[in-house]
């Protein structure tokens, strides 16, 4: 039976060896994804902004410069439209009016006075939504919060699982992956919205543990290897679990790209944080990670403290 291999089952990659240049690139990535955040800043959705969203599908191939043009003489402010799928079917999204629910409808009325006198009755409202200022601010308090406590839980899980520098190191690198995530998307301006949370929160999860099973090695070879240097040890347990690491990245990325490409323009906002996070969540569990517990002191002393637990026998094969 062939047996498909991205890598070969043995190498010997002398990761560790470019720890300060990740290192110094990894800082840097996340200066820089921080002060993107701020400015230009991100592209807020109607979730955290506020303002109408409105669904709908057009008897024919949609228009989309000429409806900007029609809508735009509203007097409304900001009207955003884009193809929704299909190339009936649009999204369109205007700036939360001044004045109370009252003033929203109003401004609903005239969209769809507008639409029924420039392209007819035919136009299906599939959708209507309303997000107010206050329940923007709320959803972003929640989202943040939601963020942190995710990081702060991975913490504590890795703190008892294994000892206080691996979960430092952990978290350390879960910051990173989460921030490098929120520049990306101050870059490329793509919409920021409850599904980018929910993403954030999927990327946390997938890159702990990817961080865990490289840990997990490195507290086996700490007990296997006591006399060898621990920049050595990293870079073997490293490429133990390279293998690994790569084809559960590849496989992931797969059904991502799929996604992002035929699942339409509802999802691709989340699998495009997605994507970048297998990503950098690869990068950061072998560049960041790893390399951390030389930072952190990582020492023979604490080699010692593994030495008196017991290793379980190895079965049979």
């Amino acid at each position: 039976m062939l047996t498909l291999r991205l890598v070969p089952a043995k190498t010997n990659v002398r990761f560790i060896d470019w720890r300060k240049p990740a290192m110094v690139l990894s800082v840097a990535a996340v200066v820089l994804s921080a002060i993107l955040s701020f400015a230009p800043g991100l592209n807020f959705g109607i979730d955290f902004r506020g303002g109408i969203l409105i669904e709908i599908r057009t008897p024919g191939a949609a228009d989309l410069a000429q409806m900007r043009d029609d809508l735009g003489g509203l007097g409304l402010g900001g009207i955003e439209l884009q193809e929704f799928g299909a190339e009936t079917d649009v999204l369109i999204r205007i700036e939360r009016q001044p004045g109370d629910a009252g003033a929203q409808q109003e401004a609903v009325a005239k969209v769809r006075a507008k639409l029924t006198e420039t392209i007819g009755e035919g136009v299906d409202y599939r959708r209507q939504e309303f997000v107010g200022p206050k329940v923007s601010g709320e959803l972003i308090e929640a989202g943040t919060i939601a963020v942190v406590l995710a990081v702060v839980l991975m913490l504590v899980y890795i703190w008892f699982r294994f000892e206080w520098h691996f979960g430092v190191g952990a978290v350390i690198a879960l910051i990173h992956d989460v921030v490098l995530s929120i520049g990306m998307f101050a870059v490329t301006q793509l919409e920021f919205n409850l599904s980018t949370i929910a993403a954030l929160l999927t990327i946390v999860g997938y890159s702990i543990n990817d961080t865990v099973v490289v840990y997990d090695r490195v507290r086996e070879n700490l007990r296997k290897y006591k006399q060898m240097p621990l920049p050595e040890l990293l870079n073997v347990s490293i490429n133990d679990t390279l293998s690994r690491t790569t084809m559960t990245s590849l496989t992931t990325l797969l059904a991502l790209f799929a996604l992002f490409i035929f699942g339409g323009a509802v999802i691709q906002g989340f699998v495009a944080a997605m994507i970048w996070g297998v990503i950098v969540g690869t990068y950061s569990s072998i560049f960041v990670a790893a390399p951390l517990l030389i930072v952190l002191g990582l020492s023979r002393r604490h080699r010692d403290d593994q030495d008196n637990t017991t290793v379980p026998a190895a079965q049979p094969d």
